[in-house]
């Protein structure tokens, strides 16, 4: 009987505030206004993308000032099947004003909602493990791994405003007005994609929170405190890194894609320099390694 009361208190105390936190949430749209809950909902996005970050920062120690590329590639990624969607099969605008006759092939399967939401995961995963891979297995650091996520951030920014016919140049992708057959101007479509993100953070949180207390999660840790004794005991550092590295970039994807309907706009400022280390600040402000930190110094700061 005592074995189980505590247990009881151990789940409370572990789970409790992610429970009641998670109720007050979702019961939001009830008592918020459109334009605050939208607010919250965009937010709540870069909660998302902050407990990615924790991940690698906080429980890795690799302090990684990309993730607004990796948080700009599930950005347009989604928004293009977004901005098919709004136009009814139409060339998008910024293809027009530029000359173009037909849609680029490469743009073409994002007509379909299933390989953009799919491209939304796999996109980020994919530049963050070959990333990763080649960076860590290098033996990269600190500072110097830090200086090369922020400059293939900017370069990717930089490529994307150069990319006009195609991306929309400085102004990005605009004028996003459906989702999956509904106005985004609908109020109850706002309601559901604010709902959508709370979910989705929640489970992000959950698995997140189940991986860092896994052996996995054991062995990131220690990674970061002494990557050489866990080479020593025969574990290979390389693809712990990697692999939380591309984890973090998931998350940042998604919160991306969770982030363009809610706004209807994406550019190449979502990919800047500023965007990148704001995340970081969100993360400093909460407290690194809580996980709950992360999310807390998302929505403060913002």
């Amino acid at each position: 009987m005592t074995s189980q009361k505590n247990g009881f208190r151990t789940f409370l105390t572990d789970w409790g505030p992610f429970i009641i936190w998670g109720v007050i949430l979702l019961l939001a749209p009830m008592v918020l206004s459109e334009f605050r809950l939208n607010l919250l909902g965009k937010f709540l996005t870069f909660a998302i993308v902050a407990i990615g970050l924790d991940l690698i920062w906080g429980y890795g120690g690799m302090l990684s000032l990309g993730q607004g590329l990796f948080f700009g590639i599930g950005a347009y990624f989604f928004a293009m099947y977004l901005k098919l969607e709004s136009g009814g099969g139409r060339l998008p605008d910024f293809m027009v004003w530029s000359g173009m006759k037909e849609l680029p092939w490469f743009w073409q399967p994002f007509a379909s909602p299933a390989f953009a939401i799919t491209m939304v995961i796999i996109g980020p995963l994919i530049v963050a493990a070959i990333l990763g891979y080649f960076v860590f297995r290098s033996r990269i650091q600190g500072v110097y791994f830090s200086i090369i996520t922020q400059a293939l951030t900017l370069i990717v920014s930089i490529s994307l405003i150069g990319q006009q016919p195609y991306t929309g140049g400085t102004n990005g992708i605009t004028n996003l007005s459906t989702i999956f057959g509904h106005s985004l101007a609908d109020p109850q479509t706002q309601v559901a994609l604010y709902l959508s993100t709370v979910i989705v953070l929640g489970v992000i949180y959950i698995l997140a929170r189940l991986l860092t207390r896994s052996r996995f999660g054991r062995l990131l840790v220690a990674t970061r405190d002494d990557e050489a004794r866990v080479r020593f005991l025969g574990y290979s550092p390389v693809t712990i890194k990697t692999t939380t590295f591309a984890i973090s970039a998931v998350c940042a994807g998604i919160g991306g894609a969770l982030f363009v309907p809610q706004v209807g706009i994406i550019s190449p400022a979502a990919l800047d320099v500023v965007p990148s280390i704001m995340m970081v600040i969100w993360v400093a402000v909460g407290g690194r390694a809580t996980l709950v930190g992360a999310v807390v110094g998302a929505l403060l700061v913002n």
